[in-house]
């Protein structure tokens, strides 16, 4: 009886796997595109429809965009032809965060930025505002300006800051009356420095936006807003006024840190509206080994609105050229203007 009662819980759960079998196949097989340009095109297509985040929010006709650029595709075009196809498709998503990889080129949405006023000049700031006595610290590059001011200049989100470097850039500012934290053409990088510069600018948990994700392949298939939260540092905090300056190029994870500071009452944003990017990115490949870069997860603020298209100052400012002509930057200026109303 033992052996028969074994056989048949056997027999019981083999026949209980059979049965799923077709449905854990369905669940997991992809459709598969053979490695010739119509099946890249139609593998990047469907990426993109089922996966990428901003098809709905931005009013996207992705069906429409496919019957639109599929006539474009030979069976016998050349790989750099095809390349151009899948890039002016993607184009047509006007997000910073989409790319196509292959061997020779890398497909990029540039007119995020390139549409709108510098409101920057890198030889102004290093002859008239750095010189050549500032301090570097990480990616910090920092000093104290003649009215007492303090100056930093972050150029990359890229660029490693750990907390001893923020301990001392904040230490050696201490005696000014006032920040100036200059995040213009900063294009990205790194969240964990967006979140560790921060969380030196608040005395209590904030809540700064929320994040969702995929949950299917509809394009409003999302999981509810989760609430992302920003911590106080432990360590040295600053508590006095700040005036963070922004322009068009303040991208991707700079636009996280602009939305993160602009709920801290000691902050004001000054310069031009951010860029935006905030679509937290993901990455997959085509049969023919090409990758693909895409926004997956929508990052929403406070009031969960979205940020994908950037983030307003408080103070519009643009860079005027008469005083470019003079070595001179119109939006650190108003902002140290700012600062001396508020002393």
């Amino acid at each position: 009886m033992k052996i028969k009662g074994i056989y048949y819980i056997k027999l019981r759960w083999l026949g209980i796997l059979f049965m799923l079998l077709p449905l854990f196949s369905s669940c997991i097989r992809e459709e598969e595109f053979n490695n010739s340009p119509q099946g890249n095109f139609e593998a990047l297509w469907k990426i993109i429809d089922e996966q990428y985040c901003f098809l709905d929010y931005k009013q996207i006709d992705w069906k429409a965009i496919h019957d639109e650029y599929q006539p474009l595709i030979t069976s016998n075009m050349p790989n750099d032809g095809l390349f151009q196809v899948l890039d002016s498709m993607l184009a047509e998503l006007k997000d910073g965060h989409v790319n196509l990889y292959s061997s020779s080129n890398m497909a990029r949405y540039w007119d995020w930025y390139l549409d709108y006023p510098r409101n920057f000049n890198e030889g102004i700031i290093e002859r008239q505002y750095l010189g050549k006595s500032y301090r570097i610290a990480g990616g910090l590059k920092y000093k104290i300006l003649e009215d007492n001011i303090g100056y930093i200049y972050y150029e990359s989100f890229s660029n490693g800051v750990g907390n001893g470097n923020l301990d001392e850039a904040l230490s050696y500012l201490a005696p000014c009356s006032g920040l100036i934290f200059d995040v213009r053409n900063n294009g990205g990088g790194n969240l964990t420095y967006s979140e560790r510069i921060a969380s030196r600018f608040t005395n209590e948990k904030v809540l700064t936006g929320y994040i969702q994700h995929k949950t299917g392949k509809g394009h409003s298939d999302f999981s509810d807003p989760e609430p992302i939260y920003l911590e106080p540092s432990n360590s040295i905090r600053w508590q006095k006024k700040v005036m963070l300056l922004t322009n068009r190029h303040s991208y991707s994870a700079t636009n996280d840190f602009v939305n993160a500071m602009r709920y801290f009452p000691n902050v004001t944003l000054v310069g031009d509206k951010t860029g935006g990017g905030s679509g937290l990115p993901f990455s997959s490949e085509l049969p023919n080994g090409w990758g693909v870069r895409f926004s997956a997860s929508p990052h929403l603020d406070a009031e969960k609105q979205h940020i994908e298209f950037g983030i307003d100052p408080d103070e519009k400012v643009d860079m005027a050229k008469e005083d470019e002509d003079k070595g001179i930057d119109t939006i650190i200026e108003r902002a140290r203007e700012l600062l001396k109303v508020v002393q």
